[in-house]
Parts: structure tokens; C-alpha cells; sequence
């Protein structure tokens, strides 16, 4: 199972967790090494049943963020400014100015 954090922007969001299948983070994050994706993206990806299928399961399957074993996507809700920080949808190709020194050295940017 991946864990997907969700963020939106909404005053109330609680950043949950959620466990998806490998087959519906693949659905979610089609891209080569994708892990952040934004929820107006999913409305264009092919085969909007499997999406809508794995969002449905997704939202099944909650995580205490104690329990959770890493985080392997994250989904921004109502959040297109951070569509700058992470140009290439994937936590490596963010800006690095958002980021310290040491994150930088780890992303090697």
C-alpha cells in the first residue's frame, strides 16, 4: 500500500492520510516518479472511472499519521499556486528557493 497525503485549501484541512493500492497510485500519479499531483489534473487524466474508482477507495482507507509508513504522493486541493513550486509534479523538481540548504543537497538542486 502508498500513502497519499491530502491538502486543500480549505481553513479546516487536517492534511490526512490515506492508503491506495499500488495499481490506484499509479491511476492518481501516472507519471514517471509523479508524487504530487493537483486535483484539477485528475479530471483530465484517461480512464476517469479508474480515477473516480480510486478516489472512492482512497477516501476508504484512512491512516493515522502515527501509523503511517511514509508518505508516497501528496494531492493539493484549490492549491494551483503551488503549481510553481513543483513544476515537474515530482518532490525532487521543487523550487529551490522554497526549500533550506540541506533539502537542496538531498533533491541535489
Amino acid at each position: 500500500m502508498k500513502n497519499i497525503q491530502i491538502i486543500d485549501g480549505a481553513s479546516n484541512c487536517t492534511f490526512s492520510i490515506f492508503q491506495a493500492t499500488p495499481e490506484e497510485f499509479e491511476v492518481l500519479f501516472p507519471e514517471a516518479d509523479q508524487d504530487i499531483q493537483f486535483s484539477e489534473d485528475l479530471d483530465s487524466l484517461p480512464e476517469q472511472d479508474r480515477v473516480e474508482s480510486a478516489m472512492t477507495a482512497l477516501y476508504e482507507r484512512p491512516v493515522k499519521k502515527s501509523d503511517a509508513m511514509g508518505i508516497h504522493g501528496t494531492i493539493f486541493y484549490e492549491l494551483e499556486r503551488y503549481r510553481k513550486v513543483y513544476p515537474g509534479k515530482t518532490e525532487a523538481s521543487v523550487d529551490p528557493s522554497a526549500i533550506s540548504y540541506l533539502q537542496r543537497q538531498l533533491y541535489g538542486i
